[in-house]
């Protein structure tokens, strides 16, 4: 083995939802080092104001039900998750302290090494074991603020929900929903040659939609969205909607939006039974195409030429070569002794937060 780390060292730490709306931080094991593997260490860990605020609250369907990986299917009786659920997250970024010695060797490879930072998915824990392979391309430049790399996954998330838009230079596009994921959207969509219209009900992130490409803004707060979308694209509608925000009610605005024929990709991750979503009105007339786009595949017309992985590599290119600014999407950096107070921020004030990270530098962080 290749150490950097220093002996003694204070046993590595993780976040854990403990029960619904309770989260704490825990001291465990540090995982011994197998061949093929490198050790992680987190400076960073940014938390999904949607994904993951589903499992603080207890609505994440991963907690009431089994995932049948088999039958594709979510089954009642035993849940896949319950609580205690420890190191949840999907957004971390960290410096290699530790490398097996079977990588250390193959001196031909092309792998990371002890001092190189790297971004991925380890969940909210202060140092990870895994494979040298998997964070071959996840590599961050020396010049670059290692506090982007937590932007790696989500920025991959709103990729792909562009990529399902099937998207056309010169369309009309809204994005319904201007938190993290939905701002990424709407500069990417606008990368792509389209005219954007960004749809939130909160003002200042429709002011930074506008600095990340928009054309057009709409405020959801006033009411009548579908017909405010129409005014700013054509009468007909927009070509496409992409909903990233997970409100039923956005998806339904959503629908009503796009012209005759158009198309509607869903991006956001609904909870619970579709209030406020009526399929027999304009989705039905208008013959409305919706489109689910999730993380853990790609539209099939892009089967053999792009995967998951490539598209982390495409956006994290875009922001190391400077067409993102994700750093002015980071509103608050919280130490990770703080996490009570950071999932308290987004669950009950999140018009005052946008990115919220967690900061795992400081190794005084207690159980």
């Amino acid at each position: 083995m290749i150490p950097v780390s220093a002996p003694g060292r204070p046993h590595p730490v993780v976040v854990r939802f403990t029960a619904p709306r309770t989260v704490d931080v825990a001291e465990y094991e540090p995982e011994p080092l197998a061949p093929g593997h490198v050790r992680v260490r987190t400076l960073y860990s940014g938390i999904s104001a949607g994904t993951e605020l589903t499992a603080f609250r207890g609505s994440n369907v991963y907690l009431n039900k089994r995932w049948d990986d088999q039958r594709r299917l979510f089954t009642h009786g035993t849940r896949t998750f319950s609580y205690p659920v420890t190191g949840w997250g999907y957004s971390e970024v960290g410096e290699v302290v530790e490398i097996a010695s079977d990588i250390a060797s193959d001196v031909d490879a092309d792998h990371v090494v002890p001092g190189d930072r790297v971004y991925g998915v380890w969940g909210h824990r202060s140092e990870a074991v895994l494979t040298a392979a998997t964070l071959a391309g996840r590599r961050l430049p020396d010049h670059v603020d290692p506090l982007v790399g937590v932007f790696g996954r989500v920025g991959a998330i709103a990729l792909n929900a562009v990529a399902s838009a099937e998207l056309h230079l010169g369309e009309n596009v809204a994005v319904f929903g201007q938190g993290v994921l939905g701002l990424l959207t709407t500069r990417l969509a606008t990368l792509s040659g389209t005219k954007v219209v960004a749809v939130d009900a909160l003002a200042a992130r429709l002011a930074l939609a506008e600095t990340f490409g928009a054309r057009h803004l709409v405020d959801a707060a006033r009411g009548e969205v579908a017909e405010a979308v129409k005014l700013h694209a054509t009468a007909a509608g927009v070509d496409v909607a992409i909903e990233i925000s997970g409100s039923y009610r956005a998806l339904h605005e959503a629908v009503r939006s796009v012209a005759v024929g158009g198309r509607v990709v869903a991006a956001g991750f609904y909870q619970g039974e579709g209030v406020g979503l009526h399929l027999g009105g304009e989705f039905h007339l208008n013959r409305v195409q919706i489109i689910a786009s999730q993380i853990g595949g790609l539209p099939s017309g892009l089967a053999g030429r792009w995967d998951v992985e490539r598209l982390h590599q495409v956006f994290m290119a875009l922001v190391e070569d400077g067409e993102i600014d994700v750093r002015s999407l980071v509103s608050h950096v919280l130490p990770v002794r703080d996490v009570a107070s950071a999932y308290a921020l987004l669950d009950e004030r999140p018009e005052d937060a946008l990115q919220v990270v967690l900061d795992f530098r400081d190794p005084s962080a207690p159980a």
